[in-house]
């Protein structure tokens, strides 16, 4: 069964940055859209940004301008490169893959702190 495998998380002061990635531990075919979500305890998750097959991207207004996501569909891979982050921004990240027939992959998550 292949699975996702999201890194990059940690903790940071509010201003700071990191990067995440996604990849899957094998081939995926097919894969349209690629995601990051995340889940705040308490929350619900909740999509932050979408990447299209085209790299069309899509962004939760909270972090529009702060956040960019991008692929490698060449390596299936999945970033997200997270800027300027506050203690909203606290939560577990998971990578989402939709293939064409409509099948989703999900990583298990990695934990994002923001804290002074």
């Amino acid at each position: 069964q292949v699975q996702l495998v999201e890194s990059g998380g940690g903790s940071v002061q509010p201003g700071g940055s990191l990067r995440l990635s996604c990849e899957a531990s094998g081939t995926i075919f097919g894969i349209s859209a690629m995601g990051w979500y995340r889940q705040a305890p308490g929350n619900q998750r909740e999509l932050v940004a979408s990447i299209t097959g085209g790299a069309t991207t899509s962004y939760a207004e909270s972090v529009k301008g702060r956040f960019t996501i991008s692929r490698d569909n060449v390596k299936n891979a999945l970033y997200l490169q997270m800027n300027s982050l506050n203690v909203d921004d606290t939560a577990a990240y998971y990578c989402n893959y939709r293939t064409v027939l409509g099948r989703d992959y999900w990583g298990k998550g990695t934990l994002v702190t923001v804290s002074s």
